[in-house]
């Protein structure tokens, strides 16, 4: 194969194409007026197709955080998004209502054409854009000791997720443990437990994944707490230990998810 087919070929695989698995509405928008600046937030609602979404999560984003994804993914992605059109800034008019209407059709149009081509649905910055501002504040509220406040805003951040990484579940791992730290310290163990079996799973796909051996250390606390049974667990944990040779994280669950956007 000459370099020029081979170069081909790599732009035909990294511009493959599947079926639209995420639908996206713009439904609503609002005026932001504060004292030094004034600015329009979209309301971005992230629906699964091809079966009833009984979640439809909802976030808020504004023009700049669009175009700053669209930066960031034109920077690994330049020749696919070469006919994907980004909404451009007008010179006056912005606040318009008609204007801010016809800019949430090319929203929704421009983060449906991104989700249509594999490679960008899966990288860091697309789904960053969703889940970012929501994680970093979340996790200041848990540093903070907000348990309530933080877990009021993980859970649909968690629902978004499980819409936008269906191709690595894995990368759920850090917030599922982040619900359970915030269910554990609200002393809601049960709920706690049944989210660390969720991220165990989970983290059992990865060979070696920096959560697991915290997280088997946590569930057989809450197990010991809660009356379930823990041998199982308690051999999974050595057995990992052992074969890791002393190599296991020394930081406690809570001490991960605390270093997360530290």
């Amino acid at each position: 194969m000459t370099t020029k087919q081979l170069q081909e070929y790599w732009r035909e695989m990294k511009s493959h194409r599947k079926p639209v698995k995420l639908l996206f509405e713009i439904p609503t928008a609002r005026i932001v007026e504060l004292p030094l600046c004034r600015y329009v937030m979209y309301q971005v609602v992230v629906i699964k197709s091809g079966s009833y979404d009984a979640k439809q999560v909802s976030i808020e984003r504004r023009y700049s955080d669009f175009e700053r994804l669209h930066q960031e993914l034109l920077q690994d992605f330049s020749e696919e998004l070469e006919e994907v059109t980004f909404p451009r800034k007008k010179v006056t008019g912005n606040f318009a209502p008609e204007i801010i209407t016809e800019r949430r059709a090319a929203f929704k149009d421009y983060l449906a054409r991104l989700s249509f081509l594999n490679c960008v649905r899966r990288s860091p910055a697309f789904l960053a854009f969703f889940t970012h501002d929501e994680l970093r504040l979340a996790h200041s509220c848990l540093r903070g000791g907000q348990y309530a406040r933080a877990l009021q805003v993980l859970l649909p951040v968690l629902d978004l997720q499980e819409k936008l990484v269906q191709h690595s579940p894995v990368l759920l791992v850090p917030t599922l443990c982040a619900v359970l730290v915030c269910h554990r310290d609200l002393d809601d163990s049960a709920s706690a437990f049944s989210m660390g079996e969720r991220a165990l799973a989970l983290t059992r796909r990865v060979h070696r994944h920096l959560y697991r051996a915290p997280l088997l250390a946590t569930l057989i606390d809450l197990g010991y707490e809660l009356g379930r049974p823990i041998a199982v667990l308690q051999e999974e944990l050595q057995r990992l230990q052992d074969s890791l040779r002393g190599r296991v994280s020394q930081l406690s669950l809570k001490e991960l998810v605390v270093q997360e956007f530290t």
